[in-house]
């Protein structure tokens, strides 16, 4: 059976870092400070070339053999690696760390992410343990530190894909069709900071249409030190006060409201003991109001229509990791000089530094939950896509260690991300993957974060109780129908143009509608608008979700070339597209 043939394709970022490496073997890739909501000074970045040894043994190799780029997953291009992991197999990781130059009491370990499981050591000693691809962590390491010179860090990480109980995502030990190259092991930024023997471990921000509230959670010796003050800079100046038991609420006399039009953040320091933080946050309100006799969602009190474009985080030289943080803000830009206002962030949660980009440039998010569970073709996808979505969810996916794997990530999600104000919908189950009691699930979320749109069973399975009403559309025309609630076309188009060598599997493709010439592409693109989409609108559909920003591998159907160097569309046409959905909701784009 012939294999098919790959294509590496790197990404101009890509591009440059390997560039800056060959002029610099010591130049160190992501190296931007990770947590922009919390922010200090004294920290050390540890991206860069590690030790690595993959072993069918848990226990630490006697001598590592290979090199590998922190915080590029091994099976991707810019790791050095570029091959696969066997699944079960043990990935080691180990490098040299000084802290002599660091300043402050307690040092602090932080991992981005590490995809599946992690076993953390310095100097010999563990120092924890993290279960889930998606979630940052971090150890204090203080007490296993020796006096001076090189520390020892080494990272243990195993990956157990294959038994669908922990958040995977798109990924799949076969990849194919919708189905991704999976990844092992460390893929986003390590990282030290220097914290006071009493410091700052979480700062919650929650705002209202003219008010924010801060709450501090100290950690180390003395965790009662919770008197501080709150500085925020406004357009009318400087607003400080005091906290009062860990606590304070500052109120805008004159609010300037966040939107994508005008994405204004209010920056802020918190001052507690000896412990300083930068951080950030906007000011706007999300509502369910009837207008005109439909249901709509607002955004600080006005009908809104979400033009969204499905967002899947997948690059062709670092798959799961993009070669550097400004690739998340060529991104937001390159869909915002299309006209969109809105990415679904599709079943994978991102570093914090994508957020951030979104929420400083104005592109709302819409957050998706990262899928488990077994995928099975014929009941969640065929059978829903002629029309078979209606069915109980409650004996659905039973495996109560499933389940509660899907609910520990879900909870870790919204802790890790709920604020950052630029995500205004979260999407509990897309397509009944891994889906199971969504009414359950929905309160479960309403009781962390009922501050945003939830999208309970996003395309199909319906009759949990959800927020919206959100259907995906391939194949055939999208036709409003009748209900109470807020209509989201939360999927549909997906319409595939291969552009000549920028094709990452030219012996397959997989899309819903293929085309030879980028005009027969953009034409059928903007009827589809202009008949289905924009006609919708006056009768009640409040956002729709475009697949997708660009190519992943099999699939062609990116407006953008997986490794974005080619836009498939023209710019001006994509805008008025976008200014006539604005004007069919009232408001102008």
């Amino acid at each position: 059976m012939k294999q098919d043939t790959f294509v590496d394709l790197y990404t101009r970022e890509g591009e440059e870092l390997l560039r800056c490496r060959r002029e610099n073997p010591q130049h160190l890739p992501w190296n931007a400070y990770p947590r922009p909501q919390l922010r200090r000074d004294n920290w050390t970045n540890l991206n860069g070339i590690w030790e690595f040894q993959v072993s069918a043994s848990g226990r630490k190799p006697e001598k590592f053999e290979e090199e590998i780029l922190v915080p590029f997953p091994p099976q991707s291009l810019l790791s050095g690696i570029h091959r696969d992991v066997p699944e079960e197999q043990y990935l080691f990781y180990r490098r040299m760390f000084r802290v002599d130059e660091m300043t402050g009491t307690r040092v602090i370990l932080h991992v981005g992410a590490v995809d599946q499981m992690a076993t953390v050591w310095v100097n010999g000693a563990m120092v924890g343990e993290h279960i889930g691809g998606y979630e940052h962590f971090s150890f204090d390491i203080t007490d296993v530190l020796t006096g001076g010179g090189e520390q020892e860090l080494v990272i243990r990480a195993v990956d157990h894909l294959s038994n669908h109980i922990l958040p995977y995502g798109k990924q799949t030990a076969k990849r194919g069709g919708m189905w991704y190259t999976p990844v092992s092991g460390i893929w986003q930024s390590v990282w030290l900071e220097t914290v006071p023997e009493t410091y700052i471990e979480k700062l919650q921000i929650e705002t209202g249409a003219d008010w924010a509230e801060f709450k501090v959670q100290m950690a180390g010796k003395l965790q009662d030190a919770r008197t501080g003050t709150v500085s925020v800079v406004t357009p009318e100046g400087e607003i400080a006060a005091e906290f009062t038991d860990g606590r304070n609420r500052v109120e805008f006399p004159e609010p300037r409201m966040w939107s994508p039009e005008d994405p204004w953040l209010y920056e802020c320091t918190i001052r507690v003991g000896e412990d300083q933080v930068r951080s950030y946050f906007a000011l706007r309100t999300l509502t369910i109001e009837e207008v005109d006799g439909h249901q709509r969602l607002c955004l600080n009190g006005e009908p809104y229509f979400f033009h969204g474009i499905l967002d899947q985080g997948y690059w062709s030289d670092g798959l799961l990791t993009p070669a550097d943080p400004v690739c998340f803000e060529n991104d937001v830009l390159a869909m915002k000089e299309l006209g969109f206002n809105m990415l679904r962030k599709h079943i994978k949660v991102e570093p914090d530094l994508f957020y951030y980009a979104c929420d400083r440039l104005g592109m709302i998010v819409f957050q998706d939950m990262v899928n488990n569970g077994d995928y099975n073709f014929i009941r969640d996808t065929a059978l829903p896509t002629v029309g078979l979505k209606k069915k109980n969810d409650r004996n659905m996916h039973k495996d109560p260690q499933t389940r509660k794997a899907f609910l520990a990530g879900m909870e870790q999600t919204v802790a890790q991300l709920k604020y950052f104000p630029s995500i205004c919908y979260w999407t509990i189950f897309n397509e009944g993957w891994g889906q199971f009691d969504g009414t359950g699930a929905y309160h479960r979320l309403k009781t962390m974060d009922d501050s945003r749109f939830i999208d309970t069973t996003s395309g199909w399975f319906f009759g949990s109780e959800s927020d919206v009403v959100s259907e995906h559309v391939y194949f055939r025309p999208f036709k409003v129908h009748e209900t109470d609630q807020p209509l989201v076309l939360s999927e549909f188009g997906g319409y595939c143009l291969a552009v000549e060598d920028h094709i990452f599997n030219p012996d397959k493709s997989y899309g819903y509608r293929t085309f030879k010439t980028a005009e027969d592409y953009q034409n059928a693109l903007i009827e589809m608008y202009e008949t289905q989409i924009v006609a919708a609108v006056k009768k009640g559909l409040c956002g729709a979700v475009y697949t997708q920003v660009s190519d992943v591998e099999d699939e062609i159907n990116g407006l953008l070339t997986y490794d974005r160097k080619t836009c498939k569309v023209k710019k001006e046409a994509m805008k008025q597209i976008a200014n006539l959905l604005m004007t069919e909701i009232g408001r102008n784009g």
